[in-house]
Formats: C-alpha cells, structure tokens, sequence
C-alpha cells in the first residue's frame, strides 16, 4: 500500500480536508469573519459615539481626513471603494452635522477638498483614542512584540488584497 505522509493511506494531504480546502485557510475564513462582523458591529458604535446621527460607514470617511488631511472626494470614493453618487451623499450627510467643510482645491478651481472641521478633528479623535485604550486593555496580557507582529501581518494582509 501506497503511504501518503499522513499515515492514513487515503491519499489526503496534511492539512488539507477531504473535500481538498487547506485547514489554515478555512480557520483563516472563519477567523477574519469573526472579526469583520465585530468591526462592522463597532464601528456602528464608534459611528453613534462621534455623532448619534453618523451612518457607520461614514466613520471611516472622517478617520481618513483624520489620518491625511484634506482629500478630494473622488480621492475618498476610491479609498472607500464608492461610486460619486454615494460619495455626495455621505459628504453632504457630513457637512449638515458640522464634520467637514469643502473648500476650494487651490491646484484646481473646479475641484474642493474636504477636510475635518475642528468639531469633526475632536469627536474622531475623542472616538479613536478610546478605541485604542480599549485595544490596550484587552492585549494588556499580550506581549509587545506579539502585538506588533499582529499589526504587521494585518499590514500585509491588507496590502495583498488591495491588489
């Protein structure tokens, strides 16, 4: 009888299922979707802690600005992966509960730039200092450098599938 390397005779390969689907990527699958539910889920939360009346997905629109400074809101649509349409509307959501102001692109007369207003730069940054005390409060038992390299496989993961 022909051995396979797992001892089992059967012709599978080690960590690969029956049905032929790696184990490490069916626990990576199963992993990453627990954590995008609960990102999805907090980022609703930190949403209604900048503004009750922020839409979550327009969270990510102000930690942007935060993070850049002024953008374009072509820029934002494409870093956000939206069409024009819902750009506009996200940004004029925005400007109506005083977060961000447009304001003439001075390289082009035709364009605007968004940017936080002051409100805006204080409630993101109250939201995301608190997000990151809460990140240090549960890894308070975790090494640095575990943690490090957590950000650092997040890092790469995230540069891989945006390409």
């Amino acid at each position: 009888m022909h051995e396979d390397g797992n001892g089992d005779g059967r012709g599978s390969t080690p960590g690969v299922s029956p049905g032929g689907v790696d184990q490490e990527f069916l626990s990576l699958e199963r992993e990453l979707t627990v954590l995008l539910r609960r990102a999805r889920a907090n980022q609703g939360d930190m949403a209604r802690e900048v503004h009750p009346d922020l839409e979550p997905a327009a969270y990510g629109l102000l930690v942007r600005l935060e993070e850049l400074g002024r953008q374009r809101a072509t820029e934002l649509a494409a870093y956000i992966g939206v069409g024009k349409a819902t750009m506009s509307r996200q940004l004029h959501a925005l400007e109506q509960l005083g977060l961000v102001a447009r304001e003439p692109d001075p390289a082009d007369g035709r364009a605007w730039l968004v940017a936080l207003t002051e409100e805006g730069r204080t409630r993101v940054g109250r939201v995301r200092e608190a997000r990151r005390a809460r990140y240090v409060s549960q890894l308070a038992h975790w090494d640095r450098g575990a943690v490090a390299e957590l950000a650092r496989l997040l890092h790469e993961l995230n540069q891989g599938m945006a390409k």
